[in-house]
């Protein structure tokens, strides 16, 4: 039997996914966040982990590398899944 999530999901970076499309591209993560409209530390918060990106923020990144699917660059994470890593 699966188990039930609980609590709203928390929208993160995948940063493995995202470095490897700003690698692609041959651009900066200065130029990157040119591009989407962000200062350069909020990129870097959203790439560490520490801030999650608001659905417009999500949407410029996406246009800025073009990629189609939420899923090619973030992830849903869980309260539960959090508590679990902090154990």
């Amino acid at each position: 039997m699966m188990k039930r999530r609980t609590g709203s999901p928390r929208v993160r970076l995948k940063p493995v996914p995202f470095w490897e499309q700003i690698n692609r591209r041959n651009i900066s993560q200065n130029e990157l966040a040119d591009l989407a409209g962000i200062s350069s530390g909020y990129l870097s918060q959203l790439i560490s982990g520490r801030k999650s990106p608001s659905p417009e923020v999500r949407r410029r990144l996406q246009a800025a590398l073009n990629i189609t699917h939420f899923d090619e660059l973030f992830a849903l994470e869980y309260e539960d899944d959090r508590a679990t890593e902090r154990r």
